[in-house]
């Protein structure tokens, strides 16, 4: 299996990438959005952990900017009824730190963002990574890793918008909250962002 490749950018799709190794060997690469929205300039250097799939009629490669992200991949495609590109779909959605913490907070209907998934597809594929994603428990469960927001932060931050708060003023504020008291339900979080946000005016 090919497991890694580095080389030179030739060509850019709208899924995949064409990578020339130091050898001459062209391989089309599939990526995330978030990988592919940042790529380097043709002829650039461009290196990525890759995932080899099987099929009865093709042979195509998956390519991760991590070796977390490729594992991700591998767990999300051992799901049944979850094929290569829903897995890369649900990558370019998600980090899989994001996965994690979607499946610690017990969102199912964050899955449903994901092209392709529905309701009843979404709760399949949580049970499933729920047994196979290590996840951490997480009190509250607030805030993402890297500040993304998670249930509790979105909902919270909601109330502070339909107060009159702009997200870019009650966003930092409510995260600061979180982060410091993690344990908080909605009402609380958003009681206490309201007196922070007070205090700053």
């Amino acid at each position: 299996m090919i497991a890694y490749l580095e080389g030179r950018l030739a060509e850019v799709a709208e899924q995949a990438v064409v990578l020339v190794t130091p050898g001459g060997v062209g391989y089309e690469v599939f990526l995330p959005v978030h990988t592919l929205s940042r790529l380097p300039e043709k002829g650039g250097e461009l290196a990525v952990f890759t995932f080899t799939v099987v099929r009865e009629d093709a042979l195509e490669l998956y390519g991760f900017q991590t070796w977390d992200e490729r594992q991700t991949f591998s767990v999300l495609i051992s799901i049944s009824k979850v094929g290569a590109k829903t897995a890369l779909g649900i990558l370019s959605q998600f980090r899989p730190d994001e996965l994690r913490q979607v499946v610690a907070q017990e969102d199912v209907l964050a899955l449903t963002r994901v092209s392709g998934i529905g309701k009843k597809s979404a709760q399949h594929i949580f049970l499933e990574l729920k047994y196979k994603l290590k996840v951490e428990s997480v009190p509250g469960g607030a805030v993402l890793n890297g500040g993304a927001p998670g249930a509790l932060y979105r909902d919270a931050l909601a109330g502070l918008t339909n107060l009159g708060y702009s997200e870019d003023e009650a966003g930092p504020v409510l995260k600061t909250v979180l982060r410091d008291e993690p344990d908080l339900d909605v009402g609380s979080a958003l009681r206490a962002a309201l007196k922070a946000l007070a205090k700053g005016r």
